[in-house]
C-alpha cells in the first residue's frame, strides 16, 4: 500500500509493506546509511556498479540527494530508503529509475539490502510493496529488473514478487568494473492486477 505523507516544501512518497516501510532518503539519513553501507561492502560490491573513492562520504552522499530530488522532480526515477517495521532501522534500499514515458511507461527497479538483513524476507515484503506504487501512483506499465544469474537470491525474490523471466542480455551492464550479464526479469501492470485477484 502507498500513499502520501506532507514534507517541507511538497509530498511525497512513504510505501508501507507487510515487515518494512520506505520512503525517499534525507540527509539526516546519512549517518545509518553510510554505517550499513560500509558494514555491507563486502556483500554488496559483486552485484553494484564499482563505488567511486568518495562514496561514504557525506559530500558525496548530499550530491546523491540532490540527483533523487532533480530526478523525482523530473519524472525520471524514484529513490527509497527501506526501513524495518518493527525498530525502525534503516536497512536497505529501493529505486525506480529510467523512468520511460510515451508509449513504453515503464521503469527500472533496483535494490539493495545490508548484510546484517538478508535472507529474512524484507526484500520481497519491499518489492512488493513497490509495485501498487509504480503501477497504481506511477502509472507505470512495466517493471523491468536486471540480475546477474549467479545473483540467486535476487531471483528468487524477483519471482516471490510475480516478475517474469524474459532472457538473457549479454554484457548488460558493468557491474564492479566489469561488463556482465544479466538475466531480465519484468512485471507488467495486468500482472500485477490479475496476481492482486488471485491473492
Amino acid at each position: 500500500m502507498a500513499f502520501l505523507r506532507a514534507g517541507n516544501s511538497s509530498e511525497w512518497a512513504v510505501i508501507q509493506g507487510r515487515s518494512v516501510w520506505l520512503r525517499p532518503p534525507l540527509m539526516s539519513d546519512y549517518g545509518p546509511w553510510a554505517e550499513l553501507r560500509a558494514l555491507s561492502r563486502p556483500h554488496l560490491v559483486p552485484w553494484e556498479p564499482a563505488w567511486p573513492r568518495d562514496d561514504l562520504t557525506k559530500s558525496a552522499y548530499r550530491r546523491r540527494i540532490r540527483h533523487y530530488q532533480r530526478e523525482a522532480r523530473d519524472d525520471l526515477g524514484y529513490a527509497f530508503l527501506m526501513f524495518n517495521s518493527g525498530n525502525e532501522r534503516l536497512i536497505g534500499g529501493l529505486t525506480l529509475s529510467n523512468v520511460r514515458r510515451g508509449v513504453t511507461q515503464s521503469a527500472m527497479l533496483g535494490y539493495w539490502l545490508g548484510s546484517p538483513h538478508v535472507g529474512c524476507g524484507s526484500m520481497t515484503s519491499a518489492v512488493t510493496a513497490a509495485l501498487p506504487h509504480a503501477f497504481e501512483q506511477l502509472r507505470l506499465h512495466r517493471v523491468e529488473a536486471a540480475v546477474q544469474p549467479a545473483n540467486t537470491r535476487s531471483i528468487a525474490v524477483l519471482k516471490r514478487a510475480g516478475f517474469i523471466e524474459e532472457g538473457l542480455a549479454r554484457r548488460y551492464l558493468k557491474i564492479n568494473g566489469v561488463w556482465q550479464d544479466h538475466l531480465v526479469f519484468a512485471i507488467l501492470a495486468e500482472d500485477w492486477m490479475t496476481r492482486e485477484v488471485q491473492s
